[in-house]
């Protein structure tokens, strides 16, 4: 798999998982938890960009 898929793909991965941790935190009423799930979302969309930065250039 080339990097700039593997990144995209992993990106979209993190965004889900931390989508998950923010609804559940919210839901229990764990703001650590929500805030982790906010991040870790975050991450994914920077990792997933990369990917589109990556694939412009063609690596």
């Amino acid at each position: 798999m080339k990097s700039s898929t593997r990144d995209e793909t992993e990106g979209k991965m993190h965004q889900a998982k931390g989508k998950a941790k923010e609804v559940v935190g919210k839901a229990v009423g764990n703001p650590d938890m929500e805030a982790e799930g906010k991040v870790e979302k975050l991450g994914g969309v920077v990792q997933e960009k990369v990917g589109d930065v990556k694939r412009a250039v063609g690596e």
